[in-house]
């Protein structure tokens, strides 16, 4: 009888302690930071895009254009994302490389759809950049490289031009934490299944490096800023295991081929 006075007791005092450290946080400023931090990443996606828009060329072929959109558009429609969330832009340069940019910015290159044997490769490597996106690691990697202040004042304009592009260059160009690229890969394969894609390209993507004679400079751009390629290669084929086994191109085969003559030309 005595224990189960003592244990009513700690449990009192326990609800009681929680409340009234609940009761001390300042939940206002707490959804203000929040309010903060949306509205400085969508001013952050609009000077980052701005810079890339201005050094590089966006590529307005109708056909590039309406293809890249369309496999955006399924994996969004497969896996209920909300598709205006997601900016596209394809840029006309030979590195083989895509990127997550604060806001729902996607940047593919030219050289990634070119270089890419088959159309789930390349579906495989836009699902891993969406799912930065949809899982806020863009901004989680500005923050703790950055900082939020420093973010905060190139929105306000006292960041300085220099310091943006270099901010600019840290997310088309190095790696994320290994294990936000692991959570990425996982959840790029769920939406590759979602959306009836196979997920094996994707992972033998991965081996390229290895198993082709590609230019280190042209090549390696995406695989270097993703590291460990082939543990995330076998992890990927490993979870990808029985997901699901019917699978459906998103781009016809006539499509596809079009697409990299177009690019080419």
């Amino acid at each position: 009888m005595k224990k189960i006075i003592i244990k009513g007791a700690i449990t009192i005092l326990l609800f009681f302690g929680t409340w009234f450290a609940l009761t001390q946080i300042d939940w206002v400023k707490v959804f203000k930071v929040q309010k903060v931090t949306d509205k400085t990443e969508q001013k952050l996606g609009e000077l980052f895009w701005e810079i890339f828009k201005k050094t590089e060329k966006e590529n307005k072929n109708i056909h590039v254009v309406n293809s890249i959109e369309s496999i955006v558009t399924q994996i969004c429609k497969s896996n209920k994302i909300d598709r205006e969330t997601i900016k596209i832009h394809v840029l006309n340069k030979d590195e083989i490389n895509a990127f997550a940019l604060p806001n729902g910015h996607l940047i593919v290159y030219s050289g990634l759809i070119l270089n890419s044997d088959n159309q789930e490769e390349l579906i495989g490597v836009i699902c891993h950049e969406i799912a930065h996106i949809e899982l806020n690691h863009v901004m989680k990697k500005l923050v703790k490289e950055i900082g939020l202040s420093v973010l905060i004042s190139m929105t306000t304009g006292n960041g300085g031009s220099e310091i943006i592009k270099e901010t600019a260059k840290i997310l088309s160009s190095s790696a994320f934490d290994r294990s936000l690229e692991k959570e990425a890969d996982i959840k790029a394969v769920d939406y590759l299944v979602s959306a009836k894609v196979n997920p094996e390209p994707f992972a033998n993507f991965l081996y390229k490096p290895s198993n082709k004679e590609h230019d280190a400079i042209e090549y390696l751009t995406w695989i270097s800023t993703h590291p460990d390629s082939k543990e995330r290669a076998e992890y990927i084929i490993e979870y990808s295991k029985n997901k699901l086994t019917g699978y459906e191109p998103i781009l016809s085969t006539e499509t596809w081929e079009k697409l990299k003559i177009e690019l080419n030309e």
